[in-house]
């Protein structure tokens, strides 16, 4: 069995991979155990060197790294060199911060000390996806490795180039073999790995249904897992909302990747008496976006990853207007090569529809009116998903409140756009998953939490 990755801006192929077979898979686990057992007994110190080691060669090499992400998976070059960057930042945030975050944590009881203990636990199995390609693999690869794990990585066959090259970053930086290891393998080996007994846990970004078939499995064998998975991230926009800013992000936060992102502004509830306004200068802002070459700085909406993708992203916005919705930007496939779609809004979309329901994976933004603040929050929350969420509002007070205690999400912003930032901790509810990666939260998913007890 081979990999394909091919160009989606050009359908050119780019390289075939052969996968890794049962008896290369057998050994990378090996040393990736074999690595474990020497590195969970390193100091945070040691740890931290290899990881700022990582993080300096990243930038390095960043032009090399964001030209191969553009080219695999169609990233605008400029959005693909930030990427890289943030993945150096998350080295470095948890070289320095891994030592304190994992300390022991003293807990008075009848005994003469008692105290909760941080074991790392083994090696994870990371299974990721195309759409952010360095920063999904990253995000889990530094808390993980400064906790004490390896880590083993099953990345999306069409972005293989990418796992390789990661691959060289660690040796590169001269870390320890089988620390960070790549196994170019199709979905449906995952579950063979996972049944393995060397592999203790596992991480899977992606859609829900992949997250579903990796925990059935993980329930079975009895691994931990932490899974973030689709969204349809709702941003709220109140009446007495600053429409210049609130605009400026919402076309920001649904155009970021061109659309491919988990927690992307993907619909947008508006309280009826500014709807006539919103849509006009959103309409606006949308079409200075203009698709092109990624690999030109000046691009900021590439190509869909792949055609599939792109077919399956028209077909939703094609079943929307049979159910009622109205396009007022985009909507049709253009002609010529590449796997692209223009910036598309569709307004007066309507319970039932696939736009209100369904998460849509590319540059489609679906406007919904609410008749108040009360049925605005209740849209918000009528959704299986519950990744991100933004409230807009001038009075912040309300806009915190709401945000706190009344959508149904892993992360809500008042007045900002929906992010990941490795300071704080980031995941989901219902169908976007469980589970936290990033800040200490993150760190202490891949641990064993051990009391220890002195009489």
């Amino acid at each position: 069995m081979s990999l394909k990755s091919i160009n989606p801006a050009t359908e050119e192929l780019i390289k075939t991979y052969e996968a890794t077979t049962p008896e290369e898979s057998d050994q990378i686990l090996k040393k990736a155990h074999d690595a474990y057992l020497k590195w969970k007994r390193t100091s945070f110190e040691d740890r931290a060197k290899v990881l700022k080691t990582v993080a300096r060669i990243l930038r390095e090499d960043r032009a090399s790294h964001a030209a191969l992400m553009t080219q695999e998976m169609g990233k605008p070059i400029k959005q693909a060199e930030s990427e890289i960057e943030k993945c150096a930042w998350a080295c470095e945030y948890y070289a320095d911060q891994a030592a304190e975050f994992l300390k022991d944590e003293l807990v008075k009881t009848d005994a003469s000390k008692s105290y909760v203990h941080f074991n790392p636990m083994g090696i994870i199995l990371a299974v990721m996806p195309w759409n952010f390609p360095y920063w999904q693999v990253f995000r889990c690869l530094a808390p993980s490795l400064m906790a004490g794990n390896t880590v083993v990585l099953k990345h999306a066959g069409n972005v293989s180039g990418c796992a390789l090259a990661m691959k060289e970053i660690f040796k590169k930086a001269q870390a320890p073999e089988g620390l960070f290891s790549v196994l170019l393998l199709s979905a449906k080996n995952v579950d063979h790995l996972i049944e393995d007994p060397r592999i203790s846990a596992v991480t899977l970004t992606g859609s829900t249904p992949a997250g579903q078939a990796v925990a059935s499995k993980a329930g079975k064998c009895l691994k931990k897992t932490v899974l973030e998975l689709g969204g349809s991230d709702p941003y709220v926009i109140l009446k007495d909302a600053d429409l210049d800013k609130t605009v400026e992000m919402c076309v920001t936060s649904r155009m970021v990747n061109t659309g491919q992102s988990c927690i992307a502004a993907k619909r947008f509830i508006v309280v009826k008496e500014i709807r006539p306004e919103f849509e006009k200068r959103f309409v606006e802002k949308m079409k200075a976006y203009k698709s092109g070459d990624p690999t030109k700085e000046e691009t900021n909406v590439g190509p869909l990853a792949r055609m599939d993708l792109r077919d399956s992203l028209h077909d939703q916005v094609s079943r929307s207007v049979k159910q009622g919705a109205h396009v007022l930007l985009g909507g049709e496939v253009p002609q010529g090569k590449g796997a692209f779609y223009p910036p598309t809004i569709l307004t007066n979309v309507k319970k039932g529809s696939a736009a209100y329901h369904e998460e849509t994976f590319g540059p489609v933004a679906s406007i919904i009116e609410a008749k108040d603040e009360k049925e605005a929050v209740q849209i918000a929350n009528d959704s299986p998903f519950g990744l991100g969420a933004a409230i807009f509002t001038k009075n912040l007070k309300q806009g915190e409140l709401i945000a706190a205690d009344e959508i149904e999400a892993g992360s809500c912003f008042v007045n900002a756009c929906v992010k990941s930032d490795p300071r704080l901790p980031f995941g989901g509810v219902k169908q976007s998953g469980y589970g936290r990666e990033l800040g200490v939260y993150g760190i202490k998913e891949f641990v064993n939490i051990k009391t220890i007890y002195i009489e």
